[in-house]
C-alpha cells in the first residue's frame, strides 16, 4: 500500500478533520500537544514497505502515542527544571562538534589510513613489548571428540585420535563427521583449557599437573566416551604465544597509528591556519 494511502485511511480511522500544515492541503497534523504538532510528514518514513492497514494504524497509533508523551515529558521538564540545568546550548554544541569531528576521522581512517599490518611488523612488537601479553588461564591446542557407545569402531578412534599421522587424522574426520556427537579440532587455534574441561565428566584438581604430563586425555559416562588430544600448551601467568597475541597486537598497532595520524592532522591544519592568520590568540 502506498504511504499516502495508510496516511489517509489513518487520518480517517483516527484524527479525522484535523489541521492542515501552513498552505500544504495534504500534510494534516496527526496531533498536538500544546503548541506543537505532529504531521503526516513527520511519519512518512516510519511505515515498512510492504504492509497491512491494520498492521499501518497499530504502527501508526504507536508513534503518535510515544510522539505524545514525549513532548508531554518534555513539557513538565522545562516546567519544573532550573534555568541552569534547561540551558543546555553549550552541551548540544559539545556533542554537535565532538560527533562531527568523529565522524570525519572516520571518514579520514577509511579513505586515508593505511590498516595493514604486515607479520614483521605485529613480530616485532611482540618481541620488545612481549612481557605486556601474560596469559589468565591456560590455554590449549586440541583436538576433542564426544562419540556414543553404541557407535562402531571404538578402538580405532583412540588410536586415530592419538595418532600424529596425517592419514589417521583423514580417518578420523570422516568417521567424526559420521558418528560423532561432537568434534572439535582446534589443532590451530587456541582455546581456554577450561571452556573444553567443562564438558568433560573428570575432576581437574591440578591443571597444570595435567597439561604438563598428559597429551592424551579419556573419559566416559553411562552414555559417551570423551577423547582430548592435546597438541600444545600455555600455562597461566606465562607469556602468550605470537599467534594468540596476534590480533590484540594489530590492534594496539592500528590505534597508534591512528592517534599518530590524527596528531600530524591536527598540527597540520594549526600550522596551515596560523602561516594564513585564520585565528589570532589573545
Amino acid at each position: 500500500m502506498k504511504i499516502y494511502s495508510i496516511i489517509v485511511l489513518i487520518s480517517v480511522v483516527l484524527f479525522s478533520g484535523c489541521l492542515s500544515k501552513n498552505n500544504d492541503e495534504n500534510d494534516k497534523a496527526l496531533a498536538k500537544v500544546y503548541d506543537k504538532y505532529l504531521y503526516y510528514s513527520d511519519i512518512e518514513e516510519i511505515f515498512p514497505a510492504k504492509i497491512s492497514k491494520e498492521d499501518s494504524i497499530q504502527i501508526a497509533r504507536n508513534f503518535i502515542n510515544s510522539w505524545v508523551k514525549k513532548q508531554l515529558l518534555l513539557r513538565k521538564a522545562e516546567i519544573n527544571l532550573s534555568d541552569e540545568n534547561r540551558d543546555i546550548e553549550k552541551q548540544i554544541e559539545d556533542y554537535r562538534s565532538s560527533l562531527l569531528i568523529f565522524r570525519y576521522r572516520q571518514e579520514l581512517i577509511k579513505q586515508k589510513l593505511d590498516t595493514n599490518v604486515t607479520e614483521a611488523e605485529i613480530e616485532k612488537y611482540y618481541n620488545e613489548f612481549s612481557g605486556n601479553f601474560i596469559l589468565n588461564q591456560s590455554i590449549i591446542k586440541t583436538i576433542y571428540i564426544k562419540v556414543s557407545k553404541n557407535a562402531p569402531d571404538i578402538p580405532n578412534v583412540r588410536q586415530w585420535c592419538r595418532s600424529d599421522n596425517p592419514d589417521d587424522i583423514v580417518k578420523l574426520d570422516a568417521y567424526c563427521y559420521q558418528y560423532a556427537s561432537k568434534y572439535n579440532n582446534f589443532n590451530n587455534q587456541w582455546i581456554p583449557f577450561v571452556n573444553l574441561f567443562n564438558e568433560i565428566p573428570i575432576q581437574i584438581t591440578d591443571e597444570e599437573r595435567i597439561l604438563n604430563n598428559q597429551s592424551f586425555i579419556e573419559a566416559s559416562d553411562s552414555l559417551f566416551y570423551y577423547y582430548v588430544k592435546i597438541t600444545d600448551y600455555r600455562l597461566r601467568s606465562t607469556i602468550q604465544p605470537l599467534d594468540y597475541a596476534s590480533l590484540k597486537i594489530k590492534s594496539i598497532i592500528l590505534n597508534k597509528r591512528k592517534f599518530t595520524y590524527f596528531d600530524e592532522l591536527e598540527n597540520n591544519i594549526y600550522n596551515d591556519a596560523l602561516d594564513r592568520n585564520e585565528f589570532i590568540i589573545y
